[in-house]
């Protein structure tokens, strides 16, 4: 059986950087309050006509290409996570395809939220380890601004996310000490609707429901979050599924050297950097930066610490996600 590893990353972010400050000019929060609840100063959302879920994740994919140190048309997959699409139908992965020019390459879409680039990863690595594919690029793209509820009413919610694109390309391994060790997945559908959005779906409210009754107080399309709930899940989540990673591998805390753990709220990185006694130069945080990119939170996150010279060859890095569905995951790979 073949092995992957990571070889080559890349991110993108909007240029424009929306500050705590900016947010209390159009809702009723400031910049400690948001602080002191998130740990976010400022997050980038897209400019209208400017970027899309798509060329963002084209312009992060280039990078991780680039790096990689492989011809686009080496690229024999794309795996393509996102909770914002540029369209209900089709998901944005044959986007990618056309937008990079590779042939007729097949393209997944994953809708595991911001466990989306877990999940991406362990899908990628399953494909190299059966041998059907040698580069699979995987992508996390997130546009949220556009569909945020930027009053008071969605304040809660609002504040958090930003927008971003985060990619890596996944190479096969001969070496099966190197890579990715395992990956590990989980989901709680009982609690789906805690971190979501309703609306437009058939089950609930579509397009013509919305567009017919045009009721300005209609919420069911802006994101809902019952926010102590899914912290109180995260942290438990993260914990156990990290454990279960290290301990199919025979590891403990002590033998991670970078943890990059999904950049939902600076306060639950800090729970497990404490609970699995971490030091600051062992878990990589830059939420306070983008704000939660959902699912290119991760890859945002990686590259930056890789750029950094913070991941090095040998290291154990550990991934690790939570949220809606409830879905999450872990990741280790020795690098």
């Amino acid at each position: 059986m073949y092995n992957s590893r990571i070889s080559g990353l890349g991110f993108y972010v909007p240029e424009n950087v929306v500050t705590n400050d900016d947010l209390s000019k159009v809702m009723d929060t400031n910049d400690e309050w948001i602080q002191e609840r998130t740990g976010i100063k400022e997050r980038r959302h897209v400019v209208k006509g400017t970027d899309t879920t798509t060329s963002m994740g084209v312009k992060a994919a280039q990078k991780a290409i680039e790096r990689a140190g492989i011809a686009k048309e080496e690229i024999d997959f794309i795996v393509f996570a996102t909770l914002s699409p540029d369209y209900y139908f089709p998901g944005p992965g044959v986007l990618v395809q056309r937008d990079l020019g590779l042939d007729t390459v097949g393209a997944l879409d994953i809708r595991n939220q911001c466990s989306g680039f877990v999940y991406g990863i362990s899908v990628a690595d399953q494909y190299i380890k059966s041998g059907m594919y040698k580069n699979v690029l995987v992508i996390g793209s997130e546009l949220h601004s556009h569909g945020l509820d930027m009053t008071t009413r969605g304040r809660g919610v609002s504040v958090i996310f930003g927008d971003g694109a985060g990619a890596a390309v996944l190479t096969r391994e001969e070496d099966s000490s190197k890579g990715i060790l395992s990956t590990h997945l989980h989901s709680e559908g009982q609690h789906a609707e805690e971190l979501s959005l309703i609306a437009p779906g058939m089950g609930k409210r579509w397009v013509t429901d919305i567009i017919e009754d045009n009721d300005p107080e209609d919420t069911s399309y802006f994101p809902y979050m019952n926010g102590q709930f899914v912290f109180k899940n995260a942290v438990v989540r993260f914990s156990e599924v990290i454990m279960e990673g290290l301990q199919k591998n025979a590891l403990s805390p002590q033998n991670i050297d970078m943890l990059i753990p999904h950049q939902a709220n600076l306060r639950i990185s800090q729970f497990i950097q404490k609970k699995f006694g971490l030091g600051d130069d062992q878990v990589f945080n830059n939420i306070m930066k983008y704000g939660n990119t959902t699912a290119a939170s991760i890859p945002i996150a990686l590259t930056e610490a890789w750029e950094e010279g913070k991941i090095k060859e040998g290291d154990l890095v550990v991934l690790a996600a939570f949220g809606s569905g409830f879905t999450w995951g872990s990741v280790i790979i020795r690098w």
